[in-house]
C-alpha cells in the first residue's frame, strides 16, 4: 500500500482534528470526563475492528489522543485516512471537541 504525504491528505483531513506529521495522523480531543473518553474509545474500537486497523491511543481525564500509522507501510496510508474520518465522526456524535494545543 502506498504511503501518503501531508499534501496528499490535507484536503481529506480538512475539517477534522487530525494533523499529518511525520509518519502518522494525530488528533487530540477533549471530553467531559474520563468516562466520556473511554466511551469514545469503546466506539472507536468497534470501527477499528471492523476496518482491521487499530490506532495507538492515550486516554486521560477528559482527554483522548489518537495516533494512526500503517506500520506495515512505514507511514500514513489510505487506511489511516479512512479511520481518521470515522474517528472524527464518532467524536462529533459524542460531543468531543478538538483539544487546545
Amino acid at each position: 500500500m502506498a504511503t501518503l504525504e501531508p499534501s496528499d491528505t490535507a484536503a481529506e483531513l480538512d475539517g477534522t482534528a487530525f494533523i499529518h506529521e511525520d509518519d502518522s495522523l494525530t488528533a487530540s480531543f477533549s471530553t467531559a470526563d474520563f468516562a466520556s473518553a473511554v466511551r469514545l474509545l469503546d466506539a472507536v474500537a468497534v470501527v477499528a475492528d471492523e476496518l482491521d486497523h487499530h490506532p495507538d491511543v492515550l486516554v486521560g481525564y477528559g482527554s483522548i489522543v489518537f495516533d494512526l500509522t500503517s506500520h506495515d507501510a512505514d507511514g500514513v496510508t489510505a487506511r489511516d485516512v479512512r479511520l481518521a474520518k470515522r474517528i472524527q465522526a464518532i467524536a462529533d456524535e459524542q460531543g468531543a471537541t478538538p483539544a487546545e494545543e
